[in-house]
């Protein structure tokens, strides 16, 4: 066990040193860095106009109003920026694995899990965040709740919850294209296409498509259910009420069964020879 915490700690030292490698570089060029990140916000924020079009001619979509459906989209859209940010770089791997330069990273001394993850590290990915930030604090100034401690933790648990489903999936895909050496768009459709997902009701959706992201890939634990408790709405699937606050828990078997996968990834690995 003690020997797990080190490698761990090792490891989160290496990846923050590489970071701030990567944000040192990025900010040579400041003006262009500021210039990209808005341009990488505003992009995103397309999905969030669209949202707004639509409802200059419905009232509600699938009975939720604006300000609720702003923060189905604000969470998600947090909880995927900060994944993105931190471990949006695992795509990677597959093109390492496939020229060969991975075999570099596996004679260093510091986990390959952390060099991957930060390398190239894109701080323009802030604007992702930045973009869902904003969008969550003006649902919340447009909702009608009754704030207490509780609902208070049960949002920010909401989106750190979030954000670690989605880097599980970001390092899951990642992990399986130690076998199958390319499938970034795989993992693209489990990570960005579940945001676009989760940014709409879960009632305007089939229930056997709620099943499949509630009991097989997770996707609703990132912020459908905590979300119906915070706003007081009955779950589609009449799931106890207890369920609603299984987030944590899902992320951290998420998280668990990442590392599981990783370390048979790694041990299957067999270099190029080049």
């Amino acid at each position: 066990m003690a020997e797990l915490a080190g490698r761990t700690v090792d490891g989160i030292r290496a990846y923050g040193l590489i970071v701030a490698m990567w944000v040192r570089s990025t900010m040579t060029y400041r003006a262009s860095f500021l210039v990209t990140m808005a341009g990488h916000g505003l992009a995103t924020a397309l999905d969030f106009v669209a949202i707004l079009i639509m409802f200059t001619h419905v009232e509600t979509l699938g009975g939720f109003g604006v300000a609720e459906v702003a923060l189905l989209y604000g969470t998600t859209s947090l909880s995927l920026g900060l994944a993105d940010l931190l471990l949006g770089n695992m795509d990677r791997l597959g093109a390492r694995i496939r020229d060969g330069t991975l075999d570099t990273l596996l004679v260093r001394p510091v986990p390959v899990f952390a060099q991957l993850a930060a390398d190239r590290f894109a701080l323009r990915r802030l604007g992702r965040v930045t973009q869902g930030l904003l969008v969550l604090a003006w649902s919340l100034t447009r909702l009608d709740l009754d704030w207490s401690p509780g609902r208070a933790l049960l949002l920010v648990v909401m989106v750190v919850s979030g954000g670690a489903i989605f880097g599980s999936l970001f390092a899951l895909g990642g992990a399986f294209q130690f076998w199958a050496q390319d499938a970034a768009e795989a993992q693209n459709s489990f990570t960005y296409g579940g945001s676009t997902l989760l940014q709409y009701p879960p009632t305007i959706f089939a229930k056997d498509l709620v099943r499949g992201v509630t009991f097989v890939v997770p996707l609703a634990f990132v912020n459908w259910l905590p979300a119906l408790r915070l706003l007081g709405r009955d779950d589609p699937l009449g799931l106890p009420g207890w369920v609603d606050l299984l987030s944590p828990v899902v992320a951290a078997a998420m998280c668990g069964l990442t590392a599981l996968v990783w370390r048979a990834g790694v041990r299957s690995y067999r270099s190029t020879g080049s």
